[in-house]
């Protein structure tokens, strides 16, 4: 029973900002809010990263990236892999109170529209229902299920519209109102309306022409989906872009004062310095542009998160004073990021090959052989068990080459040399050459490793080049370059950050500051090694071979920078085919942020997987699966494509109407939204419908008898498609309505049922502003990918009132 004498959260919000000065409160409004000693309010900041693991703030267990945790198709893990996130962000923040924030900037929910987005990686699906289940999941983990309090504060990202990269501060995203309603928002209201998300952050683009952080639809649409207050937070610099690069009002005092009226709460500006923030929203109340009332609707929403939280309230009270440093990386924890990494490899193809036969000799090839990557929203890895260290711990003959060609860089007679030691430093022209491998990652972007000391080539600030980077990083990636060949068989060296060529300064050093081609200083390269050929040679001599390609993620595709095209890069292509010519037994395995166009493979090898960058426990889930440990479970979220040219205009986001995602989209796909193979096999029959006809708002549930016909044990995705046939406007292709993941021994049946809720075939009427569920029949469609459809029957649907009576009307007048 609850003390009547205790204040309610509501009363203790409202006493503590009837105290609070105007000033005080002016404070409260940035990302590093300032502390009230007088008040005992601590200080307080938003932000900390935690997509897929705690970001930025130490070791932390490293998760699948969001793409690899949708794959898994495993709402039950998913939760589970947020929980873990949420108390290692709450045992960070025990430990560094100032520095670890409550307030998580996870999940993303952007539908993953087009596959050349960036921040691919970083989304969980092109289908905007299953984005909004999985988030919801992620999001629920990070809460905590403490009635009264948070865990964490959960803040969905990027409201709305968001998915380029290229000029995304100044690009408006044209969404026509079905667009919006149907493809847009519903990620979004999912989390928010289940009350696992308790805030949003706005996006950089503009939508519609109105930059995002001045959108009407945070207060029309986001707000009042939640059960209760919504924070909504500004992206790094966004609102500074509003009488900045957006042109959009006259100063900067105008853009914060529409920010904090259009209903953003807190200003993610000037990183740690409140200054320019509080001053500007001062001078905005001296110029009646904000009055004290939007600046308490704002603080009071920053109040009751920070209540949620436990912020406000003594230590002792915490539920979660238990959560300590022992968490962070735990045995539970690995063994969870194994999991999760193991059920988000999907098989891509097969002819046998797969699973690997025990005793087999291989040779693991590639670029991505022996190393796991973390990307920009990444922790920092507290260990990393590769491929090569998987199958090496396995199998009793492994061998492994990354692929990589080793070149000497010559001026003249002289060669490039740099320090072995494990810190590096400058290149000079000296007269010991030092070996470089080459990576290839894709349209002539490459990174140069000094074979001395494993590190990476990169401009310090100073812009000398100097070898003592652990790889291409950072939010600006100084580490990557393009040979410009001269008709004299030599290169310039152009540094891609700066867009600057390398010379050779009067003491011998290296430097990047050569503005044009006549001030580079002309290379010549001589090779040492040829990777290809050496990777071949150990692929003849192997039983099989491994090839692992797929992308860095902080180059060529991450935040700031789109893909133009879905090609593999060159060389690591090239390896393939010279690979799979030595070994014609060779297994392709993708590890990537996003896909690729994989023709030529699917076309001559026997088996492809397919794994997101997978987090420090990435080798040895591979191995599982490739050994046959594990069934290859993972499914497709999104459609790969055969090649970009089916793809519409970056910056076309009427899906509708341009025939895009697995939605609407017409064509063959590489691989269909929902693909993904077993080593065993699943015969479907006996589809049936709890009703033939139904009024909406009532569910029908949808069973079929799913066996394992196999010699295995198999994990299998169960998939409900449905599509409207007849309708007044362009209905979808096909739209996933329900799944179930089940596990079957061999020989096993089971009646999997679905729920298909006839409320959602609904569509956005833009003349009613209302969703609406016409009279039609729908055709009910079951199988194992958007494509691959097993079973199909249908059901009609007595649409609403309303729409029936509109029906009959078009009907007579057509008479």
């Amino acid at each position: 029973m609850t003390d009547p004498t205790t204040p309610s959260p509501r009363d203790r919000v409202e006493d503590l900002l009837a105290r609070l000065t105007l000033p005080e409160k002016i404070g409260l409004l940035h990302q590093w809010q300032a502390p009230v000693p007088r008040l005992d309010l601590p200080g307080f900041r938003t932000g900390t990263e935690a997509l897929h693991g705690v970001a930025w703030l130490g070791p932390a267990t490293v998760f699948p990236q969001a793409i690899g945790l949708a794959s898994t198709w495993n709402p039950d893990l998913v939760r589970a892999v947020g929980a873990a996130v949420g108390d290692e962000v709450r045992a960070k923040h025990h430990a560094d109170p100032e520095r670890v924030g409550l307030n998580v900037w996870a999940p993303v929910v952007n539908p993953l529209r087009d596959p050349r987005w960036g921040r691919n990686e970083e989304g969980w699906s092109e289908d905007p229902w299953l984005t909004g289940r999985l988030a919801t999941a992620y999001a629920e983990g990070l809460r905590g299920d403490h009635p009264e309090r948070l865990r964490t504060a959960p803040t969905v990202k990027h409201f709305l519209g968001y998915n380029n990269e290229t000029d995304r501060a100044t690009t408006s995203s044209d969404l026509p109102p079905r667009v919006l309603h149907e493809y847009e928002l519903p990620a979004f209201r999912a989390p928010l309306a289940a009350g696992a998300a308790v805030g949003a952050m706005a996006s950089y683009n503009l939508v519609d022409g109105v930059p995002a952080h001045l959108s009407p639809l945070i207060d029309s649409e986001l707000r009042r989906w939640a059960p209760g207050e919504v924070l909504v937070v500004g992206d790094a610099g966004a609102v500074t872009n509003i009488a900045g690069v957006q042109k959009h009002l006259p100063d900067h005092v105008s853009g914060f004062a529409a920010a904090l009226r259009a209903g953003i709460d807190s200003f993610t500006e000037d990183d740690t310095d409140s200054t320019p923030t509080r001053q500007r929203l001062t001078e905005a109340l001296e110029r009646g542009l904000i009055t004290p009332s939007d600046v308490d609707r704002a603080v009071r929403r920053i109040l009751t998160i920070r209540l949620r939280l436990g912020d406000l309230d003594p230590p002792h009270t915490d539920p979660y004073a238990a959560t300590t440093p022992d968490v962070v990386d735990c045995p539970a924890h690995r063994q969870l990021a194994r999991e999760a990494a193991r059920q988000s490899v999907v098989l891509l193809r097969n002819t046998g090959l797969l699973p690997l036969a025990p005793g087999l000799r291989v040779a693991v090839l590639g670029p991505l052989a022996d190393v796991v990557y973390e990307d920009w929203y990444s922790g920092t890895l507290p260990y990393q068990v590769t491929t090569h260290q998987g199958l090496a711990g396995r199998l009793p003959e492994v061998t492994t080459h990354s692929g990589s060609d080793r070149i000497a860089l010559r001026v003249g007679e002289r060669y490039v040399g740099c320090p072995a030691t494990a810190e590096g430093g400058p290149l000079t022209v000296d007269a010991d050459a030092t070996w470089f491998d080459v990576d290839d990652w894709g349209r002539d972007t490459v990174a140069l490793r000094a074979v001395g000391n494993g590190r990476h080539v990169g401009a310090d600030d100073g812009g000398a080049l100097v070898n003592d980077r652990p790889g291409p990083g950072g939010w600006v990636v100084r580490e990557t370059f393009q040979f410009d060949p001269l008709p004299d068989g030599t290169v310039l060296l152009r540094h891609l950050a700066t867009d600057r060529y390398v010379t050779v300064d009067t003491d011998g050093g290296l430097r990047v500051d050569g503005d044009g081609p006549q001030a580079g200083t002309a290379f010549g390269i001589e090779l040492g090694t040829d990777g290809t050929a050496e990777a071949a040679a150990l692929a003849a001599a192997a039983d099989v071979a491994v090839v692992t390609l797929g992308n860095h993620p902080m180059v060529n595709g991450r935040e700031t920078e789109d893909r133009v095209d879905l090609a593999l890069p060159a060389r690591q292509e090239a390896l393939l085919r010279a690979v799979h010519a030595a070994n014609p037994r060779t297994v392709l395995v993708v590890t990537s942020s996003y896909p690729y166009a994989l023709g030529w493979a699917q076309a001559h090898l026997p088996a492809v997987l397919w794994s997101s960058h997978g987090g420090q426990e990435h080798g040895a889930a591979l191995t599982d699966v490739l050994l046959g440990d594990a069934e290859p479970a993972g499914r497709l979220t999104q459609t790969w494509y055969a090649d970009a040219a089916e793809l519409p205009d970056l910056l076309d986001y009427d899906v509708i109407g341009a025939d895009s995602t697995y939605l609407y989209y017409r064509g063959d796909p590489l691989y269909p939204f929902g693909h993904g193979l077993s080593y065993t096999r699943f015969d479907y029959a006996d589809l049936r419908l709890s009703a033939a006809a139904v009024t909406v708002g009532e569910e029908v549930q949808v069973s079929v008898e799913v066996t394992n016909t196999g010699d295995r044990a198999g994990e299998e995705v169960v998939q409900l498609y449905t599509r409207q046939r007849r309708s007044r406007v362009k209905q979808p292709l096909r739209q996933l309505r329900d799944f179930a993941r089940i596990t079957l021994a061999p020989g096993e049946r089971r009646t999997v049922t679905l729920r298909l809720r006839t409320a959602e075939l609904s569509w956005w009427d833009a003349d009613r502003a209302a969703h609406v569920v016409e009279d039609a029949i729908h055709t009910v469609l079951v199988g194992r990918s958007a494509t691959d459809v097993r079973l199909v029957g249908a059901v009609a649907v007595r649409g609403e009132p309303a729409e029936r009576r509109a029906r009959l009307h078009t009907a007579s007048g057509a008479r």
